[in-house]
């Protein structure tokens, strides 16, 4: 089974800037680790890997330090990685960095894609299933585990908030995975070692340009939504301490609220 996973490298603060004319977070020179809900996919690609074979190629997008996370990712098992990394890819939103993705996945081959649920930097839970639809091939979402997988179909139970939901998936499919799914295991320093001459392939936009396409969603100016601004909102508080008997507190609780609710 030839097996995909995403991987993003988020910042490790939640102390970021924001590029006041593109409204993106600037991520040079910023701290990171890997999104950890990757890491959960991570692992679940190594467990099939381990069950029916295959391989595992992970797949990033991002700047030249977002290698750092496909490293990670060979020190706990995967074969290959692929870093997507091209200053036309910059200020993506969701759809040009879905579209982006499945490009290389297509270039790439798959049998199974699979991806953390959502990032922590943007918790959007878009470019899973946007990947999917690009795809055309079909998606799970919120998986938390996986039962029973076969080179042909996985069975799944997903999390929909208020129930569980147990489904079978003909493979080739994309599943996005919550951090109930497993525990991922810790990076080995054996296979770091083994492992630091590795190389990680890097393409840019032309080694993703069809000739033949009409249509490309590449960066800030394939997307089709712009952040206008982005601000941390004014907290404002009025604070009134009260002294009194349980009794004349409660009355004058009540008089307070029913002004409040008549402006």
């Amino acid at each position: 089974m030839k097996i995909i996973v995403l991987v993003k490298q988020v910042p490790e603060t939640s102390e970021v800037e924001i590029d006041p004319v593109r409204g993106t977070l600037k991520r040079e020179g910023v701290l990171s680790k890997t999104n950890p809900y990757d890491l959960h996919a991570l692992e679940a690609a190594l467990r099939l890997k381990d069950e029916v074979g295959g391989e595992v190629t992970v797949l990033s997008m991002g700047p030249p330090q977002a290698e750092a996370v496909i490293r990670e990712a060979y020190s706990m098992g995967a074969d290959s990685g692929v870093l997507l990394s091209d200053r036309a890819f910059a200020g993506a939103d969701t759809l040009a960095t879905s579209f982006t993705l499945s490009r290389a996945i297509q270039k790439i081959g798959f049998d199974l894609v699979i991806a953390g649920m959502q990032s922590t930097d943007g918790d959007t839970a878009q470019v899973g299933p946007g990947v999917a639809e690009l795809l055309d091939i079909p998606h799970v979402s919120y998986v938390r585990e996986i039962q029973k997988a076969t080179p042909e179909a996985l069975t799944v139970t997903c999390d929909h908030g208020d129930y569980f939901l147990t489904i079978e998936v003909r493979i080739p499919c994309l599943l996005t995975v919550s951090r109930d799914l497993n525990q991922p295991r810790l990076p080995s320093y054996r296979k770091k070692k083994l492992t630091k001459d590795k190389p990680v392939q890097v393409w840019g936009r032309k080694d993703l340009t069809s000739d033949d396409s009409s249509e490309e969603y590449f960066g800030l100016d394939g997307s089709p939504t712009r952040v206008e601004r982005i601000f941390a909102p004014e907290r404002k508080r009025v604070r009134e301490i009260w002294e009194g008997t349980p009794g004349d507190l409660a009355g004058r609780l009540y008089h307070f609220l029913k002004e409040a609710r008549g402006k």
